[in-house]
């Protein structure tokens, strides 16, 4: 099943990214010459990823709702074995990618038969969070537990180590408590998406957040399964690259 198509769509724009700032801006130079204006939907530092000169792919749909009619979904970065990989920077992929990849069977040894998924479904303390997806498996599952399911869009990596976060994040932390919470009465897992297709494992990134780290030791410490999971960026489609190890700790 590598290579799997998941998601296509028409091919994607070509240019150089001129400069990203309030965070949600971009401007890119095209093929034609013209420069113009992308929502960056990835609010993030982009550690690693980040480099005005290089190579991007955007997303034209023009539309009177639109204050943009372009974003940026891809950036091309060097790889440490010398290659080049483009990398899914749209953060709103992650957890459709996930679901897409579940539906297809693609995880089936790891989380069972599932009959189904749901979406932004409240939990935590007094309801204020709100889990990727709660999937529920089928009566003849051997473990018929609801699962909730942490999606985390990952693009910093070391060497070939995708890690996450890549910087000091509360929100994550407190996903992280709230997974290790739902136990023992339901399944918690946290699915670290690879938005590259060039890294051979995951671990956290310790080094961006320490606090995050000894958080992700001790949720696994308490059950929380862990599984990264590898996605391709083409110009025109997105496609399924395997699961990956993952790490206990950033070695880097």
């Amino acid at each position: 099943m590598i290579g799997k198509t998941l998601i296509t769509f028409p091919p994607l724009e070509e240019g150089i990214l001129l400069r990203r700032y309030k965070r949600f801006l971009a401007d890119v130079e095209l093929t034609n010459g013209d420069v113009v204006t992308a929502h960056c939907p990835n609010t993030g530092p982009m550690k690693g990823i980040l480099c005005n000169g290089g190579r991007v792919r955007l997303r034209h749909v023009p539309s009177p709702t639109r204050k943009l009619a372009w974003t940026w979904e891809q950036a091309e970065v060097s790889s440490s074995n010398g290659s080049k990989c483009w990398v899914g920077v749209n953060t709103h992929l992650s957890n459709s990618l996930v679901r897409f990849a579940i539906e297809a069977g693609l995880l089936e040894q790891e989380l069972g038969p599932i009959s189904q998924i749901q979406k932004e479904v409240p939990y935590g303390k007094e309801k204020r969070s709100r889990i990727d997806l709660l999937l529920k498996p089928f009566e003849s599952a051997k473990d018929i537990r609801q699962i909730y399911v942490e999606v985390k869009n990952t693009t910093w990596t070391e060497s070939l180590v995708a890690l996450f976060p890549d910087t000091v994040t509360e929100r994550g932390q407190k996903h992280l408590r709230e997974l290790v919470d739902v136990l023992p009465d339901s399944r918690a897992v946290l699915l670290p998406c690879l938005s590259r297709m060039d890294v051979e494992s995951f671990a956290p990134g310790d080094l961006a957040d320490p606090e995050y780290g000894k958080l992700f030791r001790i949720a696994l410490a308490a059950g929380v399964e862990v599984i990264p999971c590898c996605f391709g960026f083409s110009r025109d489609q997105i496609t399924w690259e395997g699961k990956r190890p993952y790490l206990k700790k950033q070695t880097a």
